[in-house]
C-alpha cells in the first residue's frame, strides 16, 4: 500500500512538471499561473501545493528533471570508451548538444530556460542554482583541460581557466540559437563537427611569446647636430 502510495504521488508529480513544460514554453514563466498549470495536469491548485512550494521551485523540479552533470558525462564518455581528458571533454559536449536535438524534452526545457524565462519573482531564486551549476560544470571542464595540457593533448599555451569558460560559452551559444530556430540547420548532423572545431581551435593555440622591446635607434650625427647661423 505504501509503495502504491509513493508511485501514484511520483506519477502526480510528473504529470504537474509535464503540463508546466507545455504552459511555461507557450505563455513564459512570468506570465504563466500555477492555476494554469493545476488545468493543464487536470489536478486541483492544492495538488500543485502539495508538491511544489511555488513556480519557481516548480520550474527548478523541471530542469533538474533533464539535468546531467558535467561530471557525470565526462564519466559515461569513458565508459563509451574516451581513453583520454580530450576524447572525454569531445564526446560529452557533442553529447550535450545531441540530446537537445534528439529528445524533444530537453529541447523545451533549453527553450523555457534560454527564452521563455526571465528569472524574477517566484524564478529569481534559480540564478543561485544556475550559478552553482555553472561553478561546478566550469571545475570540471577546467581540470580535465588542465589534464590535457600535461598529457601533452593541448599546447602548454592553453589557459585552462580560459579554455573551459570558452567551451561552456561554445556550447550554450549553440543551444541558445538553435533552439530558437531549430530549422536553421540541423544540430544532430553538426554536433560533432562543431565541437571538433573549438577544440581544433585550442590545439592551435600559439605559444606565448615575450613581447620585443623595439631597439633604440640612434640617430645620425648630422641630423641631430644643430646648425649654426
Amino acid at each position: 500500500m505504501v509503495r502504491r502510495t509513493k508511485e501514484a504521488a511520483e506519477a502526480t508529480r510528473t504529470r504537474i512538471i509535464d503540463a508546466a513544460e507545455r504552459i511555461f514554453r507557450a505563455k513564459g514563466v512570468a506570465h504563466a499561473s500555477l492555476e494554469e498549470v493545476a488545468r493543464a495536469a487536470r489536478l486541483t491548485r492544492g495538488a500543485i501545493y502539495w508538491h511544489f512550494r511555488d513556480k519557481g521551485e516548480l520550474l527548478d523540479a523541471m530542469m533538474q528533471r533533464v539535468a546531467l552533470p558535467a561530471q557525470a558525462l565526462m564519466e559515461r564518455a569513458r565508459r563509451d570508451g574516451a581513453t583520454d581528458p580530450l576524447q572525454m571533454l569531445r564526446r560529452s559536449a557533442t553529447e550535450v548538444l545531441l540530446r537537445a536535438a534528439r529528445d524533444p524534452q530537453v529541447r523545451c526545457v533549453f527553450e523555457i530556460s534560454y527564452h521563455r524565462c526571465e528569472y524574477v519573482g517566484d524564478a529569481a531564486a534559480m540564478r543561485d542554482r544556475q550559478a552553482s551549476d555553472h561553478t561546478g560544470c566550469l571545475s570540471t571542464i577546467e581540470a580535465a583541460i588542465r589534464d590535457c595540457v600535461k598529457q601533452g593533448l593541448l599546447p602548454k599555451s592553453v589557459d585552462p581557466h580560459m579554455a573551459a569558460l570558452g567551451a561552456m560559452a561554445f556550447v550554450s551559444g549553440i543551444l541558445y540559437h538553435w533552439v530558437q530556430n531549430p530549422k536553421s540547420f540541423s544540430l544532430e548532423k553538426h554536433a560533432e563537427s562543431l565541437v571538433d572545431t573549438y577544440f581544433r581551435g585550442l590545439a592551435a593555440t600559439p605559444a606565448k611569446s615575450a613581447a620585443k622591446r623595439p631597439a633604440n635607434r640612434r640617430r645620425p650625427a648630422a641630423a641631430s647636430a644643430r646648425t649654426s647661423p
